[in-house]
């Protein structure tokens, strides 16, 4: 199983970005999709949530300036990120949860990807 993240890159403050993340070599159901971010010299922290029934949820530093959403049908996940700030410049990761068992869940994470916010 593979997860390629993309869409990463420089962006002055208040633009925008829109990160993918696909997952490939797994035919099972998407249980949930996540975004997380790691600055440097920090640890990594959740940014936003999605459930397979589209409940989302987001960190307070980002709430409202950006939108989680997936594709289960295509297992991949999406990061739109909107009035951007030098703060948020970090290594974005996305992580994908699969259905493998009727209760169980596997979890795959991408290699990410860098989004530096110039000011």
């Amino acid at each position: 199983v593979q997860l390629q993240a993309s869409g990463g890159g420089l962006v002055q403050a208040g633009g925008s970005l829109r990160l993918s993340c696909a997952a490939s070599g797994i035919s099972a159901s998407v249980a949930y999709m996540a975004w997380f971010r790691q600055a440097p010299g920090k640890e990594r922290e959740l940014v936003a949530t999605i459930t397979e029934d589209g409940s989302t949820n987001y960190a307070d530093s980002v709430k409202g300036r950006f939108l989680i959403s997936g594709d289960n049908a295509k297992s991949t996940a999406f990061l739109q990120m909107n009035s951007l700030k030098p703060e948020d410049t970090a290594i974005y990761y996305c992580k994908l949860e699969f259905w493998t068992g009727i209760v169980s869940r596997t979890a795959y994470w991408g290699r990410g990807t860098q989004v530096t916010v110039s000011s």
